[in-house]
């Protein structure tokens, strides 16, 4: 199977329409099909921060219902998740965006998207393994976690990162760039920090280009490691990509 791996979409919902097209998918009754018979798959964080993240949620809620979605679920999915199942979560970095837009929805609809949300969570794996040299995971994947049993470790490795406890002056979590050590055998691609440019390094590919924040929105075509963007229409804010050392 050959897939079109796609960084974070954070409600963006026409440059994630612009780039299947770019990718050679063709929209047919509800879903995706590419006439190669390649694969969609996605980093995660689909929603929060950008202008459509419901319209985004309902493409992925359909290709469930198909049997055929590929997602890694990220942190804001998580926060998401944990919002419509009843916890006090913190309405912020973007989450507000989502919830006024859920919450202009006439009732009954607000019901049936909390309850196909929480469905759409709890079927989710922690991070994929689409093939055996190839595995999706939100913020990423030591290999010395590949093949163990989904841990709490693990879990918010796949959501955070390596996170090391300490903030930046913007109230960012400083994280150890894990890639630049690691040396398993499956390529893993990833997202969850914004760069200007895909980082790749290692086998290891972060595709997150901050479409939400002005860049662009990538995919990461496998086997053949090819990258495939089309620029953002939001508005460009520097400030918020993160520069590797």
């Amino acid at each position: 199977m050959k897939f079109d791996i796609i960084g974070d979409i954070h409600g963006c919902y026409d440059e994630l329409m612009d780039l299947l097209e770019k990718l050679g998918y063709r929209f047919d009754d509800g879903i995706h099909i590419h006439p190669d018979g390649r694969m969609p798959a996605f980093v995660g964080d689909a929603m929060d921060r950008g202008p459509d993240s419901l319209k985004v949620m309902e493409l992925l809620f359909a290709r469930q219902d198909r049997g055929i979605l590929h997602y890694s679920p990220g942190n804001h999915c998580n926060k998401l998740y944990r919002f419509m199942k009843g916890n006090q979560v913190q309405l912020a970095h973007g989450l507000e965006i989502t919830i006024a837009d859920w919450q202009s929805m006439p009732k009954k609809e607000q019901q049936n998207f909390r309850e196909r949300y929480i469905r759409f969570y709890e079927e989710l794996p922690q991070y994929l393994v689409l093939r055996d040299d190839l595995i999706v995971a939100h913020a990423g994947l030591k290999q010395e976690m590949i093949g163990v049993p989904v841990n709490r470790k693990i879990a918010v490795f796949t959501l955070y990162g390596d996170i090391t406890g300490k903030f930046h002056a913007d109230g960012r979590p400083v994280r150890r760039d894990w890639a630049k050590s690691y040396k398993g055998g499956p390529w893993i691609v990833y997202g969850h920090t914004p760069t200007e440019e895909p980082y790749l390094i290692n086998k290891t590919a972060n595709i997150d280009t901050g479409c939400v924040f002005g860049g662009s929105l990538t995919a990461f075509r496998f086997p053949e490691k090819e990258l495939v963007a089309v620029p953002s229409i939001q508005p460009y804010q520097p400030d918020r990509f993160h520069r590797f050392i």
